[in-house]
């Protein structure tokens, strides 16, 4: 039996079910890969009483866990929502594929979070991701997507690659808005939300070079706001 359990997002929001899952399982895994987490590994093992062993994409990506879900109960430890990410999806489908039962425990996401900046999720477009920037390597297309999503006066959800600073960020956003002949206004940073450390700004792209933002966080660039949505976003940002 394969497990694939959602985090949530912070290191006590793993729901009882997914405690009581945990606790059955001969080896219990953590997808490490796709976020900075907002706090060490060994203190979610102290909350779920379990050892944890983390796996690079190619584990998971690959047929380890579909194999050795063959004859043991294995648990997948997701942070946020179990399935946000192509590649569990992916995996699920393998599984049932080669004959294995599968069990998705739901919890929390970044986008279930990001209501907290007063924006109406149903008004959010595709959500797209920022790549780390590296010699010769430097892709703008999740621009596009922030394009499309401009058009339909819908806000644009930007997820960051890991160990991406906020500094580096911003920069790679403003030469990316600059080759797509977009104009940059105000946008938010939310760090490290559904943690007692979370962060919310709202401002000009160059007065946010001068913030830190802990990680992981993510960017928005708000479309046209409704009054209301305005009201209680200037009512919670981090002045």
């Amino acid at each position: 039996m394969l497990y694939i359990i959602g985090l949530g997002l912070n290191k006590e929001s793993v729901t009882r079910e997914g405690l009581s899952f945990i606790g059955k399982c001969e080896k219990v895994y953590l997808e490490a890969y796709t976020v900075d987490f907002p706090y060490a590994i060994d203190e979610l093992e102290q909350v779920i009483s379990k050892n944890i062993t983390t796996l690079k994409r190619e584990d998971v990506e690959g047929d380890k866990l579909v194999k050795e879900a063959k004859n043991e109960d294995i648990a997948l430890l997701v942070y946020g929502s179990p399935l946000f990410a192509t590649t569990h999806t992916s995996l699920v489908m393998d599984a049932k594929k080669a004959g294995i039962e599968t069990k998705i425990i739901y919890n929390a996401s970044i986008f279930d979070a990001v209501a907290e900046t007063g924006l109406q999720l149903y008004k959010f477009g595709k959500i797209t991701s920022m790549p780390a920037w590296k010699n010769n390597y430097s892709p703008d297309s999740f621009m596009d997507i922030v394009k499309e999503n401009q058009k339909i006066k819908a806000h644009s959800l930007i997820l960051t690659d890991i160990g991406l600073s906020l500094k580096d960020a911003l920069s790679q956003l403003e030469l990316s808005a600059k080759n797509k002949k977009m104009k940059i206004e105000k946008i938010i940073v939310c760090s490290q939300m559904g943690t007692k450390n979370k962060n919310i700004f709202y401002d000009s792209l160059e007065n946010l070079k001068n913030k830190e933002a802990k990680l992981p966080f993510c960017l928005i660039l708000p479309s046209e706001m409704h009054f209301l949505e305005k009201e209680a976003l200037f009512s919670i940002v981090e002045k």
